[in-house]
């Protein structure tokens, strides 16, 4: 299930160092660029509550099982595309595959386990989800460096081919079925609805740039928070009329979900945000390999599931002031980085980095397992496709939009200031993030369960 956890994740941020690559041989362009990226995440994002709704009412390990079969299929439509629309095609379905397969995950630890065992196995699926994101674009920039038989770029989706084939094949034996006592059929109008507010926002803050800010762009932007406000009055009226919602409004009353979702929110736009921004700096204005640019992200990666293994530890003894103190780490962490970014850009390397990169992954390592502990600990066991939905869509659309805000304030200061500040600048935005992450988590419920 850890493998069906990490294949998504990875592949959001895998894509990030070969897009140059993908530039060169396909002539993407910028536009075409952002809309592989966006492609996949967006459909991801859109998804998710479905795929966990669907889970419910056929089966966990069967939609795992089937999801993961369709991962593979087109991670390898994906490394076979002759052109740049036939990628951003293959990608979109990429992204729904996805969105069947992960959302079985955490729907299968919440209604296989319990107590200490359920409190491990989803500290080590925040491990798994974290530890995927940084070790994407490690993985990433590794492969294309490589260029193993001349595939290049490609390699990044071909390598997901074998491992997705291997999965079912582990997952039969091992997974057990789980559904809903009670399936509800599927919210028509809410899934419709849910997936246009999603479209509105994403699509124009992943596109804009690029494209120029078009007029489209601010049409869908302007229409976003009417599609939202109909998406919730629908879900609510569906709850009164007796009717099972794609999101029950009923789930947000529970205070752990409620504020463990609104801390979910900015610490994603800011991890979204920062692999993206550092990918592009590391690359194109330090003009560093796509290996020594991923290389740059080990001690993040190495600090933040060592955290993230000590976690289930620390919050039996401290409760959720783990998430308070992980949060200050990562804050110190940031302040490093954008000291290292001022006073040595022009040698700016590994050394320089490791500091803030160690510090910054050991907070994150703190923070994320013990989130997705609290969001999830009072959702019942029949609504856990649900409630893993809600959290994970949360989760991608805001690594997705932290893409597209982060990543779109940067390259507009690259242009007037230079890479330098313009990096410095990013960061201190995402450190205010966390300084907002940190007050946040005052409001936490003291105790994990």
């Amino acid at each position: 299930m850890l493998l069906g956890a990490a294949l998504p994740l990875i592949d959001f941020f895998i894509v990030n160092v070969a897009l140059p690559s993908i530039d060169r041989e396909l002539g993407a362009g910028p536009a075409m660029l952002e809309l592989v990226v966006a492609g996949y995440g967006v459909t991801y994002a859109v998804l998710l509550v479905l795929g966990g709704r669907l889970g419910d009412m056929f089966g966990r390990r069967r939609l795992f099982l089937f999801g993961m079969a369709a991962f593979a299929l087109t991670s390898l439509a994906c490394g076979l595309a002759p052109q740049a629309g036939t990628l951003v095609a293959a990608r979109v379905a990429q992204g729904a595959a996805a969105a069947l397969m992960l959302p079985q995950v955490l729907a299968t630890i919440h209604a296989t386990t319990t107590g200490r065992r359920r409190a491990r196995a989803i500290g080590l699926y925040g491990a798994t989800a974290g530890l995927s994101m940084v070790a994407g674009q490690i993985l990433g920039g590794m492969l294309v460096s490589a260029d193993i038989a001349g595939t290049g770029w490609r390699s990044v989706f071909l390598v997901n081919v074998p491992v997705a084939l291997a999965g079912p094949a582990l997952a039969t034996r091992t997974v057990p079925e789980t559904r809903s006592e009670r399936p509800a059929p599927v919210d028509r109008a809410g899934t419709v609805l849910l997936a246009l507010s999603l479209v509105a926002l994403l699509m124009p803050l992943t596109e804009g740039h690029a494209a120029g800010w078009p007029l489209w762009t601010w049409v869908s932007l302007a229409a976003f928070p009417f599609l939202a406000g109909a998406f919730w009055a629908v879900e609510r009226q569906a709850d009164r009329q007796g009717r099972t919602p794609l999101v029950p409004p009923s789930l947000f009353a529970l205070t752990g979900l409620r504020r463990g979702l609104g801390m979910v929110l900015p610490f994603s736009i800011g991890f979204g945000g920062f692999m993206f921004v550092m990918a592009v700096a590391l690359q194109q204005g330090l003009r560093q390999s796509p290996v020594d640019a991923g290389v740059a992200l080990v001690p993040m990666a190495v600090t933040f599931f060592a955290a993230s293994l000590m976690g289930p530890r620390l919050v039996g003894r401290y409760g959720s002031r783990i998430v308070t103190a992980g949060g200050l780490v990562q804050a110190v962490g940031l302040v490093l980085l954008v000291t290292a970014v001022l006073r040595s850009w022009d040698g700016l390397g590994f050394w320089q980095l490791l500091p803030g990169m160690a510090l910054a992954g050991f907070g994150q390592g703190l923070q994320l397992p013990v989130l997705f502990r609290i969001v999830l600990a009072d959702v019942p066991g029949e609504q856990a496709g649900v409630g893993s939905g809600v959290m994970v869509t949360t989760q991608q659309s805001s690594l997705a939009l932290g893409v597209a805000t982060l990543g779109s304030l940067f390259l507009a200061l690259t242009a007037s200031t230079g890479m330098r500040d313009a990096l410095a600048a990013t960061l201190s935005v995402q450190l205010g993030a966390v300084a907002l992450t940190v007050l946040m988590s005052l409001r936490l419920p003291r105790t994990v369960g």
